[in-house]
């Protein structure tokens, strides 16, 4: 019977693997194992993101922690190691590009156990972003790189490798987003808040290039309050790292801060929205299926498709650029949003067939 780990360690991952351990446990003749390395080490906020998910408890948990780049992968890598020298699976499913993405991945590399990367190929081009890292160094150790759009594929062919490695088998987070409408669209989120469909707009915000930088910081926030101030609210679920960077400040008048959200209550949030601004890509890739226009806070996004299928726009961090495309996206300036090919909630089901095709049924 193979088995096969999958691999997750910030709440970004959880919404990825949830689609992809209910494939692998339903298919006959598989064992599929969960390992949660603790990076993301809120224990009320990952419960309640399994809890809304409804994934069952990790099979390990390696209780990494918080720490420094260096230190954390270190960790993730040492812990790791450590448990497949005493389990050596058939495969390790790593997914998205956190630090707990790239030390899995070259633990099991090290060990010549298969690696499967879960959204390989996203590029950004920007190498000032830890995430770009991780992505690029787990793809090259990867001997199954699984795309969820045209520009993954076509990125990884010009880095050299091998067309039969790439799989293009759309987005496991829109699996979940699928799967879980049902259960997000009961959350009581915009009644608790006091908010009404449409009569509001989301912010998500905890790039270092955002929020580490004093002047940066308030150059959004300055765009943000002016966006309030022409007749749209800004909810803002706060994330811990953020909120660090605003003790001590009053936040400018229209956008108001609450804590983070689980799941269900964000994705209400969201689909309930009237406009997503963002340095997130996941959310990027949410708001586009729920047909909210983005404005994502970047100079760059390793989501191309978002910006060709009509629903983002770039607007980096200069407040006139944010204004004026928030304008723009509340006005349908950017067009029809269409959904991308294959973003049809069977990503995971392809994944799998290709993980374990002599387990097909």
């Amino acid at each position: 019977m193979p088995e096969i780990v999958v691999v997750a360690g910030a709440r970004p991952n959880f919404v990825k693997v949830a689609p992809l351990l209910r494939r692998l446990r339903a298919r006959p003749g598989v064992a599929a194992r969960l390992v949660h390395t603790g990076q993301h080490y809120d224990d009320a906020l990952s419960r309640g993101f399994f809890e809304d998910l409804r994934i069952p408890p990790p099979d390990v948990n390696l209780e990494v922690g918080s720490g420094t780049h260096g230190a954390q992968t270190a960790e993730c890598l040492r812990r790791f190691e450590e448990f497949l020298l005493g389990s050596r699976p058939d495969a390790v499913v790593v997914v998205g590009d956190v630090n707990s993405t790239l030390a899995a991945a070259l633990a099991a590399a090290k060990l010549g156990v298969r690696v499967a990367h879960v959204e390989a190929g996203l590029r950004s081009f920007d190498r000032t972003m830890p995430e770009e890292l991780n992505r690029r160094l787990t793809d090259a150790l990867a001997d199954l790189l699984f795309v969820t759009e045209e520009s993954g594929r076509r990125n990884l062919l010009l880095e050299g490798v091998a067309e039969e490695r790439i799989h293009l088998v759309g987005n496991v987070m829109i699996d979940t987003l699928d799967e879980m409408r049902a259960a997000f669209a009961r959350s009581d989120a915009l009644e608790r808040l006091g908010l009404r469909p449409r009569g509001f707009g989301v912010v998500t915000l905890h790039r270092p290039s955002n929020v580490d930088d004093r002047v940066t910081l308030d150059g959004v926030l300055e765009a943000l309050s002016a966006i309030a101030r022409d007749g749209l609210p800004l909810i803002w679920p706060v994330h811990p790292r953020t909120r660090a960077r605003l003790e001590g400040r009053a936040l400018p008048q229209g956008l108001r801060a609450v804590e983070p959200l689980g799941y269900l209550d964000f994705m209400r949030l969201l689909s309930e929205a009237s406009l997503a601004l963002t340095d997130s890509g996941g959310v990027q890739e949410e708001a586009l299926v729920l047909g909210v226009p983005c404005v994502t806070l970047r100079e760059n996004t390793e989501r191309p498709v978002t910006i060709e299928m009509g629903g983002n726009a770039l607007a980096g961090s200069d407040p006139a650029r944010i204004q004026a495309a928030a304008r723009k996206a509340r006005s349908g300036g950017t067009g029809t949003i269409r959904r991308p090919p294959l973003w049809d909630g069977r990503a995971a089901e392809r994944i799998v067939d290709v993980l374990v095709p002599e387990a097909r049924v």
